[in-house]
């Protein structure tokens, strides 16, 4: 199984995940300050910057894309609680 590196940069903390971990689910667990609310997309809480690897991230889905364009998002931004690891090195920090 594809395995993923994340770095949390508020907290300076690098874990490693399987494939198909959503961000917020390790998030939680370290202590980052990615927050959310609803952790199905639809309140855009958990607003992220993907410093590195975006591209190693699952395609926004077409409500993460809508929820983005309300919040007025830049191009590496996503929603932590949609956003799937796919493999390699990401780094993220709380918006």
């Amino acid at each position: 199984m594809a395995k993923s590196t994340i770095t949390f940069e508020d907290i300076n903390v690098t874990v490693t995940v399987p494939a198909g971990t959503r961000i917020i689910e390790v998030s939680e667990k370290v202590g980052s300050a990615i927050t959310y609310g609803c952790r199905e997309g639809d309140c855009g809480t958990c607003l992220m910057k993907v410093t590195e690897g975006w591209n190693h991230l699952s395609e926004p889905s077409v409500l993460e894309d809508k929820i983005l364009r309300e919040n007025m998002a830049g191009k590496h931004n996503r929603l932590a609680c949609q956003a799937q690891v796919l493999g390699g090195t990401i780094s993220v920090k709380p918006v």
